[in-house]
């Protein structure tokens, strides 16, 4: 027999499914692709609309969000109740390779490859507003390039996908009995009605609509840059069978990855994806323009802090409300991005982090995590930089137009092997998008039912995201490219549902310390 609850949860295996938020999610994927199919040119400007309308007017407060997080983050550290075990384990569930592995992989994949290649060489070009006029110094362009890319893949990026949220979680699930969901995260302000009613239902949904796009959108891409890639290296047709065939591969490595489950699939792919990404990056450190790496990196990393409260709260001519522009389709972009990940990136990292203190969850979080990200960034943007430097032409050609992938083979073709390497980051980048894909699979149907969704929800959640990439890359480039941008829009609740995490989990740390 069927169970149903009051919340409209069904049985389904080891846990039950919430019915309307499958409905409603599920229905927007499906009106989101037939709309594509039907008219891209009005989806576009749909989106657009959209995504015009949200980085005006809430960009300056998710800069403010963002750097609260990092900050109050920090500060909890230096509390008693920082020592806190959570999880209800007295000793950690994976090591500490292992747990590190799961949580930097899953953020990388969406751009650890391609935009660690194209970001720093795009700002190299085109210095960025807050430095101005820095086509005297080159060296004074590459630290402002980096110092700009650490800004976006850096503490604040990663501070928003969990240290303060994931607190909140592992307090109210592990402690408390209350959902591993999005929902949960209101329940400070709501209370119950924020776990039954249309508030948890709206907060789900959101969250779940803004992972899902933001996972499609990396699937598709590698589906167009592996085939860009395969032309380049092989002469393979960079036609739509060529995508179809790299997506299907990759939809299914990393759907029997979240079948798995934690301990098994998604624990052992991040594992091999960590082992090849620090083989690579070793080889270029060693291999590439090892001390231009290094000088990029110090002077890059000084550049960034020096200037951090000025690059975080930049709003060039934009003012409380004005058009965005540049800041719109960079700094905005990729706070949205981050952001429409934050709560369910939050319930994957409580998910493996019991046993751990609030500490070391945040500080791996804050801290450790963006510099390895920042000096991941350095080697392969920063050689780019200094290839760039010693021939000009040689990297930004390729790049011309913003061409991530081209951009990428150029950088790893210039070093020595570059045939070979350039192979193995086309395989690591499809590794990457898997670790995600999988992750983000799990906790969807973690949030969807339980702590232990169903094989069959894990599983749909894999396929489903596969299928709607297929989709999108069939009306062309464009369509995965406005779901990239759509993620923007649904960052707007989203980030009303990380709101509380600003005071809740200071003062749960507060209480703990308590105790």
């Amino acid at each position: 027999m069927t169970d149903v609850t009051e919340t409209g949860r069904v049985s389904a295996g080891q846990g039950l499914v919430d019915k309307p938020l499958f409905a409603v999610t599920g229905g927007f994927i499906l009106i989101f692709c037939a709309y594509a199919l039907i008219d891209i040119e009005g989806l576009s400007a749909l989106v657009d609309w959209g995504f015009g309308v949200s980085a005006q007017y809430f960009g300056l407060y998710w800069q403010v969000l963002l750097l609260a997080t990092f900050l109050i983050g920090i500060l909890i550290c230096f509390l008693p109740g920082s020592r806190t075990i959570m999880g209800k384990l007295a000793t950690p569930e994976f090591t500490t390779f292992q747990w590190g592995s799961m949580i930097m992989c899953t953020l990388l994949a969406g751009g650890g490859v391609f935009w660690a290649a194209g970001e720093p060489i795009a700002h190299y070009l085109s210095t960025p507003p807050l430095f101005g006029d820095l086509s005297a110094d080159p060296q004074a362009r590459a630290d402002a390039a980096l110092a700009q890319s650490f800004l976006h893949w850096g503490f604040l990026a990663w501070a928003i996908l969990g240290s303060l949220t994931t607190v909140m979680l592992m307090h109210y699930h592990y402690d408390k009995g209350l959902p591993l969901a999005p929902r949960t995260l209101l329940y400070p302000v709501f209370g119950d009605r924020a776990l039954n009613g249309p508030i948890g239902l709206i907060a789900d949904a959101s969250c779940i609509i803004a992972v899902v796009a933001g996972t499609v959108g990396p699937i598709g891409f590698l589906g167009l840059q592996m085939s860009y890639g395969l032309n380049a290296l092989f002469g393979i047709p960079d036609t739509f069978a060529t995508q179809a065939v790299v997506i299907l591969a990759l939809a299914g490595v990393y759907t029997v990855s979240a079948i798995t489950g934690l301990s098994k699939g998604i624990q052992l792919l991040s594992k091999l994806n960590i082992l090849l990404a620090f083989a690579l990056l070793a080889f270029m450190l060693v291999a590439g323009p090892t001390l231009s790496i290094f000088e990029g990196f110090f002077g890059g990393f000084g550049t960034y802090l020096s200037n951090f409260f000025s690059l975080t709260m930049y709003r060039g001519d934009s003012g409380l409300f004005g058009a965005p522009g540049w800041l719109g389709w960079w700094t905005v972009f990729f706070w949205g991005w981050f952001l429409g990940y934050g709560p369910l990136m939050a319930i994957f990292i409580a998910r493996v982090s019991r046993g751990r203190s609030i500490r070391s969850i945040i500080i791996m979080l804050s801290i450790i995590a963006p510099i390895v990200t920042n000096f991941w960034f350095t080697i392969i943007g920063g050689s780019g930089i200094a290839f760039e430097q010693m021939t000009p032409g040689v990297i930004s050609g390729p790049f011309e137009g913003f061409n991530l992938p081209a951009g990428l083979l150029a950088i790893t073709q210039a070093m020595p092997l570059g045939f070979l390497l350039s192979m193995l980051f086309l395989i690591l980048t499809m590794i990457f998008v898997a670790t995600t894909s999988d992750s983000m699979s799990f906790v969807i149907a973690t949030a969807m039912s339980n702590d232990a969704p169903s094989t069959a929800l894990r599983a749909f959640w894999g396929l489903a995201m596969g299928v709607m990439a297929l989709i999108l890359i069939s009306t062309g480039s464009g369509g995965i490219g406005k779901l990239q941008s759509f993620i923007v829009v649904t960052a707007v609740p989203v980030s009303l549902v990380l709101l509380p995490s600003i005071w809740d989990a200071l003062r749960i740390t507060l209480a703990l310390g308590r105790k």
